[in-house]
């Protein structure tokens, strides 16, 4: 099939990064098969999912919702924030102790989103209701809140772990938040494959998918290495933790408890109105 070239956008993220290393690098058997990387922010992404434009993608897990009709997830490859995950940051946090005082904070204020189809917002949506909120490219949520144009930001990222250097106060861990409420993993993203790829090249291509990513697992420094171009902000040291936080176990395979976080997620924002219905989750099988 199309002479066995396919297009796989994932963001310009060192995880991603780290992810793809060894199929960018041939370190692999590729199986004859050539991949074109389309490097594009999370949103932008999301939206040419809506259009069926790549064979394999990285997805919001928010935006799979929309897209299940054509895409099904692979097993491997997710952003699951185990405990942690997207923050809601200002300048001025000072401390709330209870989740009542923050929301009443949050409720009043400008919040500035990464992007509407982002798991983050369908993540803060359920944590505080309506809010008010502007869409901001994720890189310049920090200028967004300093600039005066919204009271706080909905970070992704990097972000997360630079936010107290930049100046910035943590007000909600919206993946502590969702730990404590369900038990599970925060799920954030995911890799999806076109359906109308014949069987047998998604299984070919969910293999080569799940030796790339134990290959930058086995030769972690040399892949975090080749992520170094995408660590924006990051030394080695932070960039490395940060693929330490979104390269796990569950990027190995989302495992029963992974396939249960999505299905409670996208079933909690069906029940609150955030989503149409709950989509079919199909997995691509290997």
């Amino acid at each position: 099939m199309n002479n066995g070239v396919f297009t796989l956008g994932h963001s310009p993220d060192p995880d991603d990064a780290f992810m793809f290393y060894a199929m960018a690098e041939n370190k692999i058997d590729l199986r004859g098969y050539r991949f074109e990387h389309r490097l594009e922010d999370i949103q932008t992404l999301n939206e040419r999912a809506l259009r069926g434009e790549l064979h394999i993608s990285a997805i919001s897990i928010h935006a799979f919702a929309y897209v299940s009709d054509r895409y099904a997830l692979l097993p491997c490859g997710a952003s699951m924030g185990d405990g942690y995950g997207p923050m809601v940051v200002a300048m001025n946090g000072g401390k709330l102790d209870t989740d009542a005082a923050i929301r009443e904070r949050l409720r009043g204020s400008t919040i500035a989103i990464p992007g509407k189809m982002t798991s983050a917002y369908l993540a803060l949506q359920l944590y505080l209701g309506d809010f008010k909120h502007v869409v901001v490219p994720f890189d310049e949520i920090f200028d967004a809140v300093r600039s005066g144009k919204a009271d706080a930001g909905l970070i992704i990222h990097e972000g997360q772990l630079t936010f107290a250097r930049a100046g910035f106060t943590k007000i909600i861990d919206l993946g502590e938040w969702w730990k404590r409420e369900t038990g599970l993993p925060l799920p954030l993203g995911g890799n999806v494959l076109r359906k109308d790829i014949p069987v047998e090249v998604q299984r070919d291509l969910l293999a080569i998918m799940r030796e790339s990513i134990d290959y930058g697992l086995a030769h972690r420094d040399e892949a975090v290495q080749h992520s170094m171009p995408y660590a924006r902000d990051m030394d080695a040291q932070l960039a490395g933790k940060f693929i330490g936080m979104y390269v796990n176990d569950f990027t190995r395979d989302y495992s029963e408890t992974g396939r249960e976080a999505i299905r409670l997620f996208l079933n909690r924002a069906a029940e609150a109105g955030y989503i149409e219905k709950t989509p079919a989750i199909e997995f691509v099988e290997g």
